[in-house]
């Protein structure tokens, strides 16, 4: 892509995939941030990309990534540390909000971080998942993460997630910080199916950290 005159180097995963590699949330990545350097240009390149998140790798060795929205910069999100830890393959990550330690167990890739770095969230239970399926997206105001149980005894949901900001993105394919949030309140471990049928496997952990994975793949370098 071409940003202010430059061109910048972008890889994409999807991340949260389904059980046979399809959906999933598309990330974009500039493994070298020292080529966008200020706030300014990340979010312009943000804008450009389009995608829920972008991250910027700051520090390869260290992990330190900066994430960003077409609209505002995030402290911390699920979906793009997901696929950060799983495209560096590093055993952790230094977000604004903290250290995000990371594992990979051949088919998933693991995230552990603490609730209370997901930005505000509204956890909306609908009756069943068909309600969940037939809401239309709301206007632009809070952040909704909408959800009902699939098989409450097995700790299924269904869920769909709208960012609100009004920046292009209506409905977000799949947010590993919404469900750390669920999970927190819900206090269980779920099997999260969101949007068109990604899917998101969390665990709270007797510390106080969640612990949120999924499937990653790669699209073709651009």
């Amino acid at each position: 892509m071409r940003s202010t005159g430059r061109v910048i180097d972008f890889e994409v995963v999807r991340v949260f995939c389904g059980p046979g590699g399809q959906f999933g949330n598309e990330l974009g990545v500039i493994r070298d941030g020292s080529v966008v350097p200020t706030d300014a240009g990340r979010l312009e390149v943000a804008r450009e990309l389009g995608f829920s998140e972008t991250v910027f790798v700051d520090d390869a060795a260290t992990g330190a990534i900066d994430i960003w929205t077409p609209s505002v910069r995030l402290p911390f999100a699920g979906h793009p540390c997901v696929g950060a830890g799983w495209l560096l393959d590093v055993a952790g990550l230094v977000t604004r909000a903290g250290r995000v330690e990371v594992r990979h167990d051949g088919e998933f890739t693991w995230i552990t971080a603490r609730s209370e770095w997901v930005p505000a969230r509204t956890l909306r239970q609908y009756g069943d998942a068909a309600a969940v399926d037939a809401l239309e997206v709301p206007p632009p105001g809070a952040w909704i993460y909408a959800w009902a149980w699939q098989d409450e005894a097995a700790g299924r949901v269904r869920a769909r997630a709208f960012p609100g900001r009004g920046d292009g993105i209506a409905e977000d394919e799949a947010t590993g910080a919404a469900a750390i949030a669920l999970t927190a309140a819900l206090g269980r471990q779920l099997t999260i199916t969101q949007g068109r049928g990604s899917q998101l496997t969390t665990s709270p952990r007797p510390d106080g950290w969640i612990e949120v994975g999924g499937r990653v793949s790669q699209r073709a370098r651009r």
